[in-house]
């Protein structure tokens, strides 16, 4: 990769202490496995938002895959259906959300709330038309955050040639993403008003918004701190995680994205009460290193590594973990 375009993806806001922490907070985790368990073969399938996924570990949203790789967010999605799990199309694809879903695995797709409210409902009538299964809401971006390496690199826009194609108006013309301020819990009523689609919340830190969430129907949350790309200092995914559990009481599920690395990541996310996990970064690395086939060997590898973690923890599927299970130091 470029160096400019590996800073884009691999930096974050501020001075990263919320992408590092990300990382840290899995560290001072410890599993203390269950013995005796006749776990026999494992089963590592799941279904969170009415979509079946081989195992509790979807592909992140994240932008300008092209940048990456020029098969772009097409072979993203191309690994991703290899291994039978689903992806997360985001609003600023450089290839179209129709283009991604002729891979022909399970999509869902990603929103930045726009203040206009007509091109909105259109952008999210394509990714229904598309296939996309779900609506992933991004709810900690009423501003853009302030991303050091982009800045020093003079890293501000696309390079000529690409561009955000699912900003494309019914007219073709490209629309910058607007991060709305304005935005409110009302948004996602109106939101659940225009499409029938399950719609989840990513970005919910608080315990009092994860009680909020439920109160307004949707179908999941996802903990996230956006990985570290937002608000500088945020607290680390993990920590946040068990308290959103407590909060939604059962009602939804909750999904955690930020910091997941390995296999035992997983686990400690899964026994902590997590029903999946998303992966940003690791995929955009394995999509730089081979396109489809890195992602794919990226998922798989994570895969490999949690059915082996499962086994040695003492639990057959994910749901067999325990918080009991997991101890920090």
């Amino acid at each position: 990769m470029d160096p400019v375009h590996q800073d884009f993806f691999e930096g974050g806001a501020g001075r990263e202490r919320t992408v590092a922490a990300n990382e840290r907070a899995f560290q001072r985790r410890w599993i203390v496995p269950r013995v005796l368990r006749a776990t026999g073969d494992r089963d590592l399938r799941t279904t969170v938002a009415g979509t079946p996924l081989a195992a509790p570990v979807l592909v992140a949203p994240t932008a300008f895959h092209r940048l990456a790789h020029p098969d772009g967010e097409t072979a993203t999605a191309r690994g991703a259906a290899a291994v039978g799990t689903a992806m997360v199309v985001s609003m600023a694809a450089t290839q179209p959300v129709e283009e991604i879903a002729s891979a022909g695995g399970p999509l869902w797709f990603q929103l930045y709330p726009q203040p206009d409210l007509d091109f909105t409902e259109y952008v999210v009538k394509r990714a229904e038309s598309a296939g996309c299964r779900a609506l992933v809401v991004t709810v900690d971006s009423p501003v853009f955050g302030r991303r050091e390496r982009d800045l020093r690199n003079g890293f501000t826009d696309l390079p000529s040639g690409y561009a955000c194609e699912n900003m494309r108006d019914a007219a073709g013309r490209v629309r910058s993403i607007a991060m709305d301020a304005t935005a409110g819990w009302d948004r996602i009523a109106w939101l659940r008003g225009v499409t029938g689609l399950p719609i989840l919340l990513k970005g919910i830190l608080h315990p009092a918004d994860a009680r909020l969430a439920v109160e307004h129907g949707v179908a999941g949350v996802i903990v996230s701190n956006h990985g570290g790309r937002q608000l500088d200092g945020a607290i680390p995914t993990l920590d946040a995680l068990p308290a959103v559990v407590a909060a939604v009481d059962g009602q939804i599920p909750v999904l955690l994205d930020g910091g997941v690395r390995c296999g035992t990541d997983v686990v400690v996310a899964l026994a902590l009460g997590a029903r999946a996990v998303l992966v940003g970064r690791p995929v955009v690395r394995g999509l730089a290193a081979g396109g489809a086939v890195g992602v794919r060997e990226a998922l798989e590898r994570l895969a490999t590594e949690l059915d082996l973690a499962l086994a040695l923890a003492g639990a057959r599927r994910p749901v067999d973990l325990t918080p009991d299970q997991v101890v920090t130091r």
